[in-house]
């Protein structure tokens, strides 16, 4: 059939179950036009071409599968896009919607180019590590809260859906898995510039163990820098308190 490719961190989807409710958490809002990420075997794939009045994409990166799939489901024709997620620009005009079992070697990459087609991104359902998909939903006070979490969800809404075993995949990978959901927020948070926001949340929490005001010392002024607000840790903050802080930036 193909090969499994340990460099391409492939785990492809086996259980029904599974794809049946990703289909059904999809199906939960209007989708005209559907990405799907690394179809690999086709085990959700095949699940997503049965949906009428749905126009389907799917990009795969490996040559191997690619082949597999439009031997195995030749309606693909025309619908696979054989390039890295990460380096394409977005395959439709106007908004369209993305699912996929990402790969673990690169989810936060993933995570990062889903945001810079946010605009056009009008909801993501994928599954990812457990610890990353935690990590993302994580609300302000939680240990795993950091940069990730601040800054997806300043710009989309975050909900944990279910757990996804081992046994699901072939071949199972060592950890489990963990299915969001992410949509845009309709009240994103102001802030001077995306710059000085990504900035000020990597350097927070580059020192999360620190207090804010030694973290983020050469960010602000000494006058700033003697608000109460700065003698909380990093992961303390709320998504609206990082937005706010970047006005109060030297």
């Amino acid at each position: 059939m193909y090969t499994l490719k340990k460099s391409l961190g492939q785990h492809f989807l086996q259980d029904e179950n599974i794809c049946r409710q990703i289909v059904s958490v999809l199906q939960e809002r209007p989708v005209k036009q559907l990405l799907e990420v690394g179809p690999g075997g086709g085990a959700l794939t095949k699940h997503l071409l049965e949906w009428e009045g749905v126009d389907l994409l799917t990009v795969e990166v490996d040559a191997e599968k690619v082949d597999y799939l439009l031997k195995t489901y030749p309606i693909l024709t025309g619908k696979i896009i054989h390039q890295s997620f990460l380096e394409m620009d977005p395959p439709f005009a106007g908004s369209f919607t993305v699912v996929g079992n990402f790969p673990y070697n690169i989810s936060t990459q993933i995570l990062f180019h889903l945001l810079d087609w946010r605009t056009q991104v009008d909801c993501a359902v994928g599954m990812f590590q457990k610890e990353v998909a935690q990590r993302v939903a994580a609300p302000s006070g939680n240990k795993v809260y950091g940069v990730i979490s601040v800054l997806i969800q300043t710009f989309f809404t975050v909900e944990y859906l279910f757990d996804v075993h081992e046994r699901c995949f072939n071949p199972p990978p060592k950890v489990k898995s963990g299915v969001i959901r992410l949509w845009p927020r309709t009240d994103v948070p102001a802030f001077v510039s995306e710059k000085k926001l990504f900035l000020l949340v990597k350097t927070a929490f580059n020192q999360r163990r620190k207090t804010l005001r030694n973290a983020v010392r050469g960010l602000f002024t000494p006058e700033t820098l003697s608000d109460p607000i700065f003698d909380l840790r990093a992961e303390a903050l709320t998504v609206e308190q990082f937005s706010e802080l970047t006005f109060r930036m030297s």
